[in-house]
């Protein structure tokens, strides 16, 4: 497994160089935008978790849209593993080198993966991690790099929600179907694939909703591959 760079922020106050010119769009972000977002995620997700699972939410941040899952589903339990663990969590926190999945095989009924993995250099590093520990589901949110200026749209998206919280931007957005091949390489069956979330209310749903995100419910198609990527390094730092 390659070696992992360490935590990352962009400048040492804890933002990044493009901290004044977000700010005024990040307040609006915040404003009509947010709050919205976490509770259709939580909601999406929510329907696609196993009855009474235990979850290992890889990214999570200060565990706010674990905090509303698990409100929407108390039959289901969440920790959370990141690179950069803050001073304030809703779920119990352990930090992690962005790479190796500090559990054993197995260990955990589901991984899920909100809006993480663009932030890696290689999805397919932490996707194996994830094969390797859970014993029945791999749930993930992202995005596809789809349709007119998709690619665009997404690096708008990224840098305004997360710019300022430093996190590494390394606009790594997949389309549709380089998502399904990595998940045929590492022996992930797709379950469930939802393709239309209704994450922004109106004027924002036309630009930045469309076909953009994703939730996707993922199986190991066969646990006696071992499906590991050849190359690659992941750093994870979620700015939820």
């Amino acid at each position: 497994m390659p070696s992992a760079p360490g935590p990352r922020r962009l400048d040492s106050d804890g933002g990044s160089r493009d901290s004044l010119p977000v700010r005024p769009i990040a307040t609006i972000h915040d404003k009509y935008v947010f709050s919205r977002r976490i509770q259709v995620l939580a909601r999406e997700l929510a329907a696609v978790i196993p009855a009474n699972a235990a979850v290992l939410d890889v990214g999570c941040g200060d565990g706010n849209i674990a905090r509303l899952l698990m409100a929407a589903r108390p039959d289901v339990t969440i920790t959370g593993i990141d690179v950069l663990v803050r001073p304030t969590t809703h779920i119990p926190v352990t930090r992690f080198d962005g790479v190796s999945i500090p559990f054993p095989d197995r260990s955990s009924d589901v991984v899920m993966f909100v809006d993480v993995l663009h932030h890696t250099e290689d999805p397919r590093v932490l996707l194996s991690e994830a094969r390797r520990v859970a014993r029945s589901a791999v749930i993930l949110k992202d995005h596809c790099r789809d349709g007119v200026l998709a690619n665009s749209t997404l690096r708008f998206m990224d840098w305004v929600g997360n710019a300022r919280h430093g996190v590494v931007l390394p606009y790594n957005y997949w389309p549709e179907a380089r998502w399904r091949e990595a998940f045929h390489e590492l022996g992930l069956a797709t379950d469930e694939w939802k393709p239309k979330l209704g994450l922004y209310p109106w004027p924002f749903s036309l630009m930045f909703d469309r076909h953009l995100h994703f939730v996707a419910r993922l199986s190991p198609a066969a646990r006696g591959v071992t499906a590991t990527p050849s190359s690659g390094t992941a750093a994870v730092s979620a700015g939820r």
